[in-house]
């Protein structure tokens, strides 16, 4: 049985397919390309898609069209009257890799089979070649997300059935009702209507979001805590992002020594979240619809911080994502819908948040909620002079976050970005700069095995040296070509996560003349840019910009403030001065 979607039969809008039996009581249909494929994970017709990416186009300044015809002819992987399919004009290709997050190669290419009965694709086995990771259906990208029980009445897989699992574990349910919930309120969701939704999300800037929340809280707190804000040449900029004089003034080196965050068992966690289970339902519905990646793994939840004698040095034990996808992530939405519909922004009118954060107390009262977290940096590579660029200079690199990911989507942010979670061993990787290097790994240097959204890695070690990508291990040979600090730190009032930003840098030309290729962004990124430390007015230009997540602008900020320390000869730099103001203001 096909599911329906809309007016049409997905299955035959979509083109032809084979029809094979499992064995096992259900039919696998076999996909002419991953483009068919992704149209229908999103359960949208050929027309629907058509009209979605004129509109995707229009609001995201593109000026690829795609026609029904067109579209018809690129789904088949085949031309006209069957001929091989021509070369995809460029606007068009760059117009379909913005919504899905994935090459046109990937796109146009051979599907994994897949089973209409479950509506999980059939995992392919992993590459063994580690120079080219290969993306199987077990790493979904833009419209697999996480794999969701069906209106067929399949299984659902492991990941989602543990968030089922929980949901019904803390909100008192039958054992099976959140998958029954799920299921139901995903055959009244409109893709459409989500993906428009989060279009007006995207619209909304950063410093919209600043102050709708200083707003919600008032500006400032006494005691030395402040909304971060900092004065960049002759503008004033300010972030979400709650700190302090002595986490702004940072340089921490990312080394054994200095990387003192420990994993403990010391401390009682506090009570689940309250729930809110009709939202908890729609966000696992909505992440399904829209092929969010979700992927029930630990996060590394904050007890204590502090930086005395130079260190970060905290303590951390561990906390299911599931319960911050369900709680606390979804005071982002709440924010963005209230601001975009011009709601007050005041206590009483937002209920998430009045519950999970209602004041600065709460937000700093760690022993009273589950504070997860993550890390990100500003990444600075040295390259040696060139006719066209100019003088030596570094680059610093920028992410444009795609629709696929969780946190920041469509905004920009510095990159690596991720959340402090541990792959293999919790206590051994509890360090900021190993969150660190394996993001680094994953995000630039495509280590597809060292995802975290991926499932379960099967390999025992998978930073060991031997299994590095050649650029990582070219730096790590030698101590110093890769220098690693943390920079500032605080808590983003958007969410509630801590935030640690850093800097990466290596110094040495060197690496840019062997490794400058191999520099590129994973599926959590639809675009990547590059600015030159020499170029100050285009770099106060993209400060100013009003697509930045508040924690990537924060660490963009911190990560410029600390090379702006040095007297490199290929630094020309905004000033960056942290304001703070310390009297209480009151709403």
């Amino acid at each position: 049985m096909l599911l329906k979607s809309g007016r049409n039969d997905v299955g035959a809008t979509c083109g032809r397919h084979e029809a094979t039996s499992s064995g096992r009581g259900s039919t696998v249909w076999s996909y002419r390309t991953v483009l068919e494929q992704r149209i229908r994970e999103r359960r949208l017709t050929l027309e629907e898609f058509a009209e979605y990416a004129e509109a995707f186009a229009r609001e995201n300044g593109e000026v690829g069209t795609l026609g029904v015809r067109h579209l018809q002819r690129l789904v088949a992987g085949r031309g006209a009257h069957g001929k091989q399919l021509g070369r995809v004009r460029p606007a068009t290709a760059r117009l379909l890799e913005r919504i899905f997050g994935d090459s046109i190669e990937t796109l146009l290419g051979e599907p994994e089979t897949h089973s209409v009965a479950s509506g999980v694709p059939t995992a392919a086995p992993r590459s063994d070649d580690r120079s080219t990771p290969q993306r199987t259906s077990a790493e979904p990208s833009a419209g697999s997300g996480i794999e969701a029980p069906t209106a067929a009445g399949g299984e659902a897989s492991g990941d989602l059935l543990s968030a089922f699992d929980w949901l019904d574990q803390h909100t008192g349910w039958a054992t099976g009702a959140a998958k029954r919930k799920v299921r139901s309120r995903l055959s009244r969701l409109s893709a459409g209507d989500l993906l428009d939704r989060n279009a007006r999300r995207s619209r909304i800037g950063r410093n919209a979001v600043a102050e709708a929340l200083a707003e919600y809280y008032g500006r400032s707190l006494a005691n030395g805590y402040s909304i971060h804000r900092a004065r960049v040449d002759d503008r004033e900029v300010g972030t979400s992002l709650l700190t302090r004089p002595d986490w702004i003034d940072l340089a921490s080196p990312l080394t054994p020594e200095g990387d003192a965050l420990a994993l403990t068992e010391q401390h009682s966690s506090p009570a689940t979240s309250p729930i809110d289970s009709r939202r908890a339902v729609h966000r696992l519905a909505e992440a399904t619809a829209l092929g969010v990646r979700m992927t029930n793994a630990p996060l590394y939840r904050l007890h204590d911080v502090d930086f005395t004698g130079g260190k970060v040095n905290g303590s951390l034990n561990l906390a299911p994502f599931v319960e911050y996808a369900l709680t606390s992530d979804l005071l982002e939405g709440e924010l963005l819908d209230a601001i975009s519909q011009g709601q007050s922004i005041r206590p009483g009118e937002l209920p998430l948040r009045d519950a999970y954060l209602p004041d600065f107390p709460g937000v700093l009262d760690l022993s009273a909620r589950k504070c997860v977290g993550g890390v990100l940096a500003l990444c600075a590579v040295a390259r040696p002079a060139d006719p066209y660029r100019g003088s030596a200079d570094f680059a610093l690199l920028v992410q444009e976050r795609s629709g696929n990911v969780l946190n920041a989507t469509g905004q920009l942010a510095v990159i690596p970005k991720g959340f402090h979670q541990p792959l293999k061993e919790a206590r051994a990787e509890a360090r900021i700069g190993s969150t660190l290097l394996r993001e680094l790994e994953e995000e630039l240097f495509g280590r597809a095995e060292v995802d975290g959204t991926a499932g379960e890695p099967r390999v025992a070690a998978p930073m060991h040296r031997s299994r590095l990508s050649e650029p990582m291990r070219w730096l790590l040979d030698e101590p110093g070509r890769l220098r690693r600090e943390c920079t500032g730190f605080g808590f983003n009032l958007v969410s509630g996560n801590y935030e640690f930003a850093s800097l990466a840098v290596i110094d040495d030309e060197e690496f840019w003349k062997r490794y400058g290729g191999d520099i590129e962004a994973n599926w959590e990124a639809s675009g990547l840019r590059l600015y030159s430390t020499l170029d100050r007015e285009l770099l106060n230009q993209l400060i100013a910009d009003e697509a930045w997540s508040n924690e990537g602008l924060f660490a963009l900020l911190q990560g410029i403030r600390r090379l702006g320390e040095s007297d490199d000869p290929r630094l020309d730099l905004p000033t960056v001065d942290a304001e703070f103001t310390t009297s209480a203001s009151g709403r």
